[in-house]
């Protein structure tokens, strides 16, 4: 059973980083592709960034564009999202989500595992 754990959340200053972290619980776990979706507040959960296995393919949603990195260490089974410039609006519960087999798009219904998330709380 492949368990997908999230951390590095946290209260940060508008204009302050956060680096998240997401790591398999499984050593042989090889998704073609980790993404990151967030959920506001009374709001529908929203596709973030994702990444291929090889990192060849990495593409970003445009509200955060510029500000957000998303990058792998497979050796270590980790994906990560480097947050800077952070707002109000990316206030939110952040998911990793995973998929075995062709590269995962911006639709939730594409990734298989999922995390618990981890809360991202940005203060003006």
């Amino acid at each position: 059973q492949v368990r997908l754990v999230e951390s590095g959340g946290g209260l940060v200053q508008a204009g302050g980083s956060l680096r998240l972290s997401c790591a398999a619980s499984a050593r042989n776990f090889s998704p073609s592709s980790t993404a990151w979706f967030r959920q506001a507040p009374g709001k529908g959960r929203e596709f973030v960034a994702a990444i291929s296995w090889d990192g060849d393919n990495i593409f970003y949603a445009d509200s955060v564009k510029g500000r957000f990195t998303i990058s792998r260490d497979n050796a270590k089974n980790t994906v990560y999202l480097q947050m800077n410039s952070l707002n109000s609006e990316d206030t939110a519960i952040y998911y990793c989500a995973a998929r075995i087999g062709g590269l995962g798009g911006s639709g939730e219904d594409q990734y298989r595992f999922w995390g618990q998330g981890t809360q991202v709380t940005v203060s003006s």
